[in-house]
Parts: structure tokens; C-alpha cells; sequence
């Protein structure tokens, strides 16, 4: 019988930690997690980790898995979960991943480009002369190095930036010239099914769940990492805000209302992300009765 994979998305903050968990239990499966920041073990917190109680209800996967040191990519994350996939796939016929990491998601769905795997001395050079320099002038010089993808990338965006510059100076051509979009196929089945809430329920679960972190210690877990404060993993919602604060630039105040703030644009990019999907069915999470019916009526189809 062919297997199953289960794929449960939405923007931060709408629910799909604990739904994840009653359908993993439902197909008596574990889940694997597509959210990138959630993989390094000392974010707990700040990423909304499962709890120590949620991962004895349901063995979990790619959790708390790398230091924050850990060079890792959505291509290194493609290899990594097929690989678990074949294996989990010989006890089960389901598996469930979720999160809200689009490339992440993407990875597992659709595959990305085969891009080489970028060298420690090309990446080591290149985040020396972001710090020394700055964004704008490794901008100005993907432009000529690389200008069709300078005029789709995010330029606010370093990790995007450097990375095509990375591409482009190991292996002496365009970042563009391997990005192919080519879509692969899987041995398994997917079903996607996608979670949203109205913006203004969405945003008032945004704004609690960072008022529960910070109660929960997330000052304090920026603290410990903050002399990592330069590494990519750290470069996220929430973590950039209170160095900020650590840094006497901002009041506390002030960085959790942006954090508040800057979550709330997150989930706009996620669902602008996932709205090109058609794939996705798209529920409420309190419709947990209709999401299990349409899984299994889709399950049943395509097993017919």
C-alpha cells in the first residue's frame, strides 16, 4: 500500500502544534517538524518548541537536533527527512510533518535545486565582509555578479543575499543558473492540509503567545545565546528584538511590541507563501472532526 505523508501548515501562532499531535495519535505515527529554527536545541522558547509532555505524547523529529554553530540548509533538511521517511515508512503507512517554514515545506513536497553545498572558508569570507561592510555594497555586487536574481531576491533579506554571492564566487557562475524549479517526485502520497484562522483572532493568539514567552523566560534564553548573536539560526523574530533591548537600544517595552509586531508581518508572509499552493485545504483548527474526514476521504480516494 502506498504511504502517506500529511502535511499540516499555517502561519505562526494558529494552532497546528496541538492538532499535529491529535492526528499523529489518531494514525498512531509520529510527526516531523518543518520549522527551521525549532531544530536548534537552545531556542526552545523563542521558536514555541514542543514541550517536554508534547514530545512523550508523540515521538517528534528534527526537534532540538543542532547547536546553534550548526551550518544547515533546506537542501541538507530535503536529504535528512526522506532519509527518515524511508525508514519510518517501514512500520507505518502515515507520517504527519509540520510547520511553517515554506522552503522548508517546500523541500519535502516539491524538492528543491540540487545548489552545491556551500565551502566553510567561502562562507566564513563572506560573513566577515557582511559584518566589516554592511548589506548595500554585497547587494550593488550580486547585482553585477548575478542580476537576474538581484531583481527578484529580497535585498533586505542577508541570508538570501549572501548565499547567491556564495554560489556565484565558488563555482564561477550565476546563483540563477541552478535554480532550475524543477518539481520531483515522491514515492509517497501527500496531503496538505493548511490552518487559518481571521486576522484578528490571529493576531490576538500572536500577541498572547509572546506575552506567554516572555513569561515563560525568553529574556533570559536571549541572554544565554546572545554571544552567538552574528550566527544565521539567530537572525529570527524574537531573538533580534530582545538583543536589541540587551544592547540598551530599545526598551523592554518597545522590543516585545515589536516582536508582537514583526510576528504579526511574519504570518502575512506565510499566508501570501501558502495562498499560491492550491493543494492546500484550507480549515479552521476547531474543525478537527471535518480536517480528519477530508484525510481520510482523500486517503480512500487515492488508494482506490
Amino acid at each position: 500500500m502506498p504511504h502517506t505523508l500529511i502535511v499540516l501548515i499555517g502561519p505562526t501562532g494558529v494552532g497546528k502544534t496541538e492538532l499535529s499531535l491529535s492526528i499523529a495519535e489518531n494514525f498512531h505515527t509520529s510527526i516531523i517538524s518543518a520549522d527551521s529554527r525549532q531544530l536548534y536545541a537552545d531556542l526552545k522558547i523563542g521558536t514555541a518548541a514542543p514541550t517536554p509532555e508534547q514530545l512523550a505524547r508523540i515521538p517528534h523529529y528534527f526537534v532540538g537536533t543542532l547547536k546553534l554553530t550548526d551550518y544547515y540548509s533546506a537542501a541538507q533538511y530535503e536529504a535528512d527527512v526522506l532519509a527518515q521517511l524511508e525508514k519510518l515508512f517501514q512500520s507505518r503507512d502515515t507520517v504527519v510533518l509540520t510547520g511553517g517554514s515554506m522552503m522548508y515545506i517546500d523541500a519535502i513536497c516539491k524538492g528543491i535545486d540540487d545548489i552545491p553545498t556551500v565551502d566553510k572558508e567561502t562562507r566564513e569570507l563572506m560573513l566577515q565582509r557582511y559584518e566589516q561592510e554592511g548589506l548595500p555594497p554585497l547587494c550593488a555586487e550580486l547585482k553585477l555578479l548575478d542580476p537576474e536574481y538581484y531583481k527578484i531576491v529580497d535585498l533586505k533579506n542577508p541570508k538570501r543575499v549572501i548565499h547567491a554571492l556564495e554560489i556565484c564566487y565558488m563555482t564561477g557562475k550565476t546563483y540563477t543558473s541552478f535554480r532550475t524549479r524543477t518539481h520531483k517526485e515522491r514515492p509517497f502520497r501527500i496531503i496538505k492540509v493548511g490552518l487559518t484562522r481571521d486576522r484578528e483572532e490571529l493576531y490576538d493568539r500572536i500577541n498572547r503567545r509572546v506575552d506567554i514567552m516572555m513569561q515563560d523566560g525568553l529574556l533570559e534564553e536571549a541572554r544565554r545565546v546572545y554571544p552567538y548573536r552574528q550566527l544565521n539560526s539567530l537572525n529570527t523574530v524574537g531573538y533580534k528584538e530582545m538583543f536589541n533591548y540587551l544592547d540598551g537600544e530599545w526598551t523592554l517595552e518597545f522590543a516585545i511590541d515589536k516582536i508582537k509586531q514583526n510576528s504579526r508581518i511574519y504570518s502575512r508572509k506565510q499566508m501570501t507563501w501558502f495562498r499560491r499552493d492550491k493543494d492546500i485545504e484550507w480549515f479552521h483548527p476547531d474543525q478537527q472532526a471535518e480536517i480528519m474526514q477530508y484525510i481520510h476521504s482523500v486517503n480512500h480516494s487515492l488508494q482506490s
